[in-house]
């Protein structure tokens, strides 16, 4: 599994004669985006590690419950020799069960251990070309190639009083080859008229049509796919 700290790339479309600069725009899709996108991929890229962190943790925790009871097993067998001088024969045979149960016990944390040591190698493996990542100082955003030429198609009703003004983000999924494959709405306008609703799904349909230069390792040898916000500004 990859973890990183998340970063957007958000860049934001110019559709009228009076706009705010490229750095109000972001900033104000960062506040928007930044904290909600991080914390949902993170959790997303984390669920199946976390689940089996879990497992392993309770069969270590089950193998030193059972060493504990070894041990004391153990300790009664040796109490009991010294109170009522058994036989040799019932002894030996006790101490011999109680090493067994230790041995398993002993066998049974070692093997968790490798599972351990395994999972962590996992966690900091280095991703291959076209695995999905998460943003972070590693990894290289991808850089959108024709945002300037993609425009959100509204009806025509709406250039009139009644159309929506502001900002919409929109989460994409860019593979290796810098093609969007997925786009879903992040962060729509204040409300929920028809209006609202059509400015949300034209943006996320005209997000569809962005093409990038895809995403890489910090080096640039390493092509990844990748989830990141693309804002645009209705006007």
């Amino acid at each position: 599994m990859r973890i990183a700290i998340a970063l957007l790339l958000i860049t934001l479309p110019l559709a009228a004669a009076k706009k705010p600069t490229p750095a109000q725009l972001q900033a104000q899709v960062r506040q928007l985006t930044e904290e909600r996108d991080s914390l949902k991929q993170r959790l997303a890229a984390t669920e199946d590690l976390q689940q089996e962190l879990a497992a392993a943790q309770k069969a270590r925790d089950l193998s030193k419950a059972a060493a504990e009871a070894a041990r004391k097993e153990a300790d009664q067998v040796r109490a009991t020799l010294q109170e009522n001088e058994r036989g040799g024969d019932a002894i030996l045979k006790d101490v011999r069960v109680a090493r067994q149960e230790a041995e398993e016990a002993k066998a049974e944390a070692a093997r968790l251990k490798v599972e351990n040591e395994e999972l962590r190698q996992k966690v900091s493996a280095v991703p291959a070309e076209g695995d999905l990542v998460i943003l972070g100082a590693e990894v290289q955003p991808a850089r959108p190639l024709n945002l300037n030429r993609v425009v959100p198609r509204l009806k025509s009703s709406g250039l009139f009083s009644g159309r929506p003004k502001g900002v919409v983000v929109v989460n994409v999924l860019v593979n290796e080859k810098g093609e969007v494959v997925a786009s879903r709405l992040i962060q729509g306008l204040p409300g929920d008229g028809p209006d609202v609703k059509e400015a949300g799904e034209a943006c996320v349909e005209a997000a569809k049509k962005l093409v990038f230069d895809p995403a890489t390792s910090k080096d640039g040898k390493t092509r990844f796919k990748v989830w990141q916000g693309v804002g645009f500004y209705l006007d």
